[in-house]
């Protein structure tokens, strides 16, 4: 799957490259009443704040939690009102009914659910949620292009074995955060969108995938330019909204 520390050496061009989230994944974030001035909220996997800016400026209090030193001083930069915490997720002091609301946006694929959802079960008042989102580089609903065509190629070639589970599939995401008992399922949704990349935002973009070595990043970013210069990418995004489940105890 990768190495998660693959970012931090990264963070400049992680906080640049990365697309933000779809309004409409926003909106549903919002609808659960959750996201308002006097709200305390949980970052888990922060990166260098995608997530914990637009909290910040609905005016949540955020607690970002990110590993990696390097994201967590951009973070800090971009968001000084934020209280940064440099720690796993699994391993961070959360309290005990301290936040209204959790968030792992691109990053729950990283941790230990074993370790993590029993403390964030405590860590959230009875009425809080627990939100896991994700973008999807590459919707496969799409009518095919030549661009994907060409990161198909590219993929196939490689040596490596895949990486085990698919972290992208939502309903298999949904699946292992239900497993303990600990949290249900509230709803899911889905977002389709599209977004138009040149070369060197190819080349920052894929260059922030874990999974792809420089010379591949190299080769993605010159399929660009042979396709014209600019290319139009389909992708998709995923939320899941989850209740913690009164009472439960770890299985």
């Amino acid at each position: 799957m990768g190495n998660p520390m693959h970012f931090d050496a990264l963070a400049d061009a992680y906080a640049s490259a990365r697309p933000p989230y779809p309004a409409e994944l926003w909106e549903r974030v919002r609808r659960t009443g959750l996201v308002a001035p006097g709200r305390r909220a949980v970052d888990l996997g922060a990166g260098t704040g995608e997530a914990t800016g637009p909290l910040l400026a609905a005016g949540v209090d955020v607690v970002a939690v990110e590993p990696g030193t390097q994201l967590a001083a951009v973070l800090a930069a971009r968001h000084p009102t934020a209280e940064v915490v440099v720690a796993r997720a699994e391993d961070a002091e959360l309290g005990r009914a301290a936040f209204d609301l959790a968030v792992a946006a691109t990053s729950i694929h990283w941790m230990d659910l074993d370790a993590l959802l029993p403390r964030l079960h405590r860590a959230l008042v009875p009425a809080g949620r627990f939100l896991v989102w994700r973008h999807v580089f590459g919707d496969p609903a799409a009518e095919p292009t030549a661009f994907r065509d060409r990161v198909a190629r590219i993929v196939a070639r490689r040596s490596r074995p895949p990486r085990a589970g698919n972290p992208e599939a939502v309903r298999e995401t949904a699946a292992r955060l239900t497993a303990s008992g600990l949290f249900a399922v509230e709803d899911i949704g889905e977002y389709r969108w599209s977004i138009e990349l040149d070369p060197e935002q190819v080349h920052g973009l894929f260059s922030t995938f874990s999974d792809w070595s420089r010379d591949e990043v190299d080769e993605v970013a010159a399929a660009v330019a042979d396709l014209g210069g600019r290319v139009v990418e389909h992708y998709t995004s995923w939320l899941i909204v989850c209740a913690p489940v009164p009472g439960a105890s770890p299985q």
